[in-house]
């Protein structure tokens, strides 16, 4: 007779966690557990021993006990109860679990509907319903589409699906794939734990390789029993029990190839005494009498009560048998092999199960605990803690650096996967000419590095599509785009090149930029360059010109007075010649015009406070707003014949003029200052004369609107002397 124990038999690590803590604990003190620690009655006797004490429900608790919570975790309303009695609380919620009422807390919180698959009695499914508001609970797909119609779910209803962590694999793969076609606002979590998985597949291949299978579990543990489901699909001869001394006469008779299975709950002591067990004699022998026929006849599932509550299991083909039977093994050889299930140099996905100062455990779906040094997380990331990068939770792939078979631990780097992964990301890079998009880290002697997921790519002085001039430490900490041109994996080197890319790009943008080009088009162009008369702007990989006209309606000389390279500017396109390639672009807006603002705010006879701006012989220039200027001619600064415009005014004053007249169409507008002064008496205007002018009999008094002036373009006034200097004699 040849027995096989499944690698992945036994405690899982949720369970081995929650009953090291109830251990640990009990070192204090006798304790109470929330329910029983574990489907498995022997281990349930065996702590019941050492001072644990099982309470059916919170209120069953005494105040200020010490009470251990089970892997199968509880809802916010037990911790809430047990603060309130002044308990101890040892929390050893399965981190899986944990995450599931994450999920389903968050997901409650967005208003989302939660849907729970699972046994609805089973304390882990209580547990996650706890976390949410009015989640459903189904056993499988049939169940769900009757939810539906009964509680008239719309197809794109906000739903959020999780299952429960020993859900049957096959089965939910099955009603996943069924969600995603009926519902198009689900969000489906795979919450199966990982160990399930694989515990499911070795049990069906060993199964289907067998003449029986023994399934060592409690009756009332919901995996066990999916174990024993899945083992009878393929396999005649099922036994269910829950230790050795279930092991009847006779139960094994005939067989020669016999498996041995075990669910999360059973420890591998007890696997080991039924292993013993299935040694002896009166186990393995034929038998005469109709015993063994009566043994074959009672299904394993059915001795579990639990098992008519499970959802419908679809028959799988059975898996071709083994070639040859496997060696005869003793138990703790079988043992030692199911721990050697991984080698140094293996990729393996764990998930986080506590974080450390110096080190963060990983739940391998194996014998093993593995570790992760702190350090490889925050070596990159310096001042920021580590409970900010990982999380209870978290899945995480890493590569086996050592295996300690003897204790039982794998030393795992994640940053060594990561780099092996990023060569491989690399070099597929590099065939595809795929652009990637990194940070400018360094400079040196002949170009610059770029760090890509740990390896180094140097871009050499010519490749960064910088100016001769230009130094390359302008792209440090910037985010560049380039392609991969070199891989050499054996020395360690990358070349790649910004420039090849940003040329593909630029005229990519350039050809787009000449297909939708339109006057009056706006763009958010970038100041290239500039020159005395004007700018460069690129709006997209083509250069516009913007005059220096067209940058301000204030009076600029250049445009570096109000521009700066680099710059982002908002232009539109004024028009463009495509044979030349030729685009003339605008920035100043015509709501901005300063005429326009002046018209709309002053009149003909309006009194403006005006600044003088500049000295003429024939007048002075005043601004009446920014950009707007007026002429105040010689003859309408003072209610006297002056020289010159120095006599009464300086550049910078501030005066009142009234505005005589204005010109819409040639932008013309003339001001007086006199027009606001009350007339000297004409008897000492007179005597004032003849004493300082003996030669001229009369002055002449000029028109109010003798002068006028017009406005540039740019906003600057010109000066239009009077054809005459004469006026009407009084």
């Amino acid at each position: 007779m040849t027995v096989t124990v499944a690698e992945s038999a036994g405690f899982c690590f949720g369970v081995a966690r929650a009953v090291a803590m109830a251990e640990e604990a009990l070192r204090s003190g006798p304790c109470l557990s929330l329910g029983e620690l574990t489907h498995n009655k022997d281990v349930v006797a065996k702590l019941e021993a050492q001072g644990l004490r099982t309470a059916g429900s919170e209120e069953d608790v005494p105040a200020g006990a010490t009470v251990i919570i089970r892997a199968h975790g509880v809802s916010p309303a037990v911790y809430r109860a047990l603060e309130d009695k002044g308990c101890r609380v040892v929390d050893a919620t399965c981190p899986k679990v944990a995450r599931i009422h994450k999920i389903a807390e968050e997901a409650s919180a967005e208003g989302r509907q939660v849907v729970i698959f699972g046994q609805p009695d089973h304390p882990e499914v209580q547990g996650i319903r706890g976390w949410s508001q009015g989640a459903a609970v189904v056993r499988d797909m049939e169940q769900f589409l009757r939810w539906m119609e009964q509680a008239r779910i719309p197809a794109d209803a906000p739903l959020t699906v999780v299952f429960q962590t020993t859900s049957n694999r096959e089965i939910s793969e099955q009603s996943i794939n069924s969600i995603k076609k009926l519902c198009t606002n689900a969000k489906i979590f795979d919450t199966i734990c990982h160990a399930t998985s694989i515990r499911q597949n070795e049990a069906r291949k060993l199964a289907a390789a067998c003449d029986a299978v023994v399934v060592v579990g409690g009756r009332h543990s919901a995996n066990s029993v999916h174990l024993a489901e899945i083992c009878a699909q393929v396999c005649g001869r099922v036994l269910f029990v829950e230790n050795a001394d279930e092991l009847e006469s006779g139960a094994l008779s005939g067989c020669s190839r016999i498996g041995v299975t075990a669910g999360a709950s059973t420890p591998s002591w007890i696997i080991k005494e039924v292993v013993s067990k299935m040694n002896e004699p009166e186990i393995i022998k034929e038998e005469t009498v109709a015993e063994p026929a009566a043994a074959e006849e009672t299904p394993v599932v059915e001795q579990a009560p639990a098992a008519a509550e499970t959802a419908p299991v679809e028959q799988a083909p059975a898996e071709p048998a083994a070639e040859e039977a496997p060696a005869e093994k003793s138990f703790d050889q079988l043992l030692e092999d199911s721990i050697r299930t991984i080698h140094n140099g293996d990729t393996v996905t764990g998930t986080v199960a506590a974080i450390g100062a110096t080190e963060i455990t990983i739940d391998l779906p194996t014998k093993h605990s593995g570790y992760i040094s702190v350090s490889e997380f925050t070596d990159d990331k310096p001042g920021v803690d580590v409970n900010e990068l990982v999380k209870i939770g978290d899945e995480i792939q890493a590569s086996v650096v050592r295996v300690n078979d003897v204790e039982g631990t794998v030393q795992l780097s994640k940053r060594r996967l990561d780099a092996a992964k990023s060569w491989t990301d690399v070099e597929a890079a590099y065939e595809d000419g795929t652009v990637l998009e990194g940070k400018v880290s360094e400079e040196n002697k002949g170009g610059v590095v770029i760090n890509i997921k740990g390896i180094r790519v140097f871009v050499p002085a010519s490749q960064t599509g910088l100016g001769r001039e230009e130094p390359m430490s302008n792209l440090l900490g910037k985010t560049v785009r380039f392609r991969i041109t070199e891989v050499n994996r054996s020395r360690k080197r990358v070349v790649g090149s910004i420039r090849s890319v940003a040329v593909r790009e630029r005229k990519e943008q350039a050809e787009k930029v000449w297909s939708e080009i339109e006057v009056g088009k706006v763009y958010q162009g970038v100041v290239k360059s500039m020159t005395s008369y004007g700018a460069f702007v690129d709006i997209g990989g083509v250069d516009g010109m913007v005059h220096v006209s067209e940058i301000s309606w204030d009076r600029i000389r250049k445009p570096e007075d109000v521009l700066k390279v680099g710059q982002e500017l908002e232009v539109h396109v004024i028009s463009f010649d495509p044979e030349k390639r030729k685009i003339s672009l605008g920035h100043r807006k015509p709501e901005d015009n300063p005429w326009t603002k002046f018209t709309a705010a002053y009149n003909v006879g309006d009194v403006a406070t005006v600044k003088i701006v500049k000295l003429m012989p024939f007048g002075a220039f005043a601004e009446v707003l920014p950009g707007v200027d007026g002429l105040i001619h010689i003859s309408q600064i003072a209610n006297r014949r002056i020289g010159k415009p120095e006599e009464v005014l300086t550049v910078g004053q501030e005066v009142d003029a009234k505005i005589t007249a204005i010109d819409n169409e040639k932008q013309k507008i003339s001001l007086s200052i006199r027009a606001l002064i009350e007339p000297e008496p004409a008897h000492t205007r007179q005597r004032s004369r003849r004493e300082s002018e003996p030669v001229r009999e009369r002055d002449p008094e000029p028109e109010g609107d003798a002068l006028v002036y017009e406005v540039s373009a740019t906003g600057e006034a010109t000066g239009i002397a009077p054809e005459e200097d004469e006026t009407p004699e009084e």
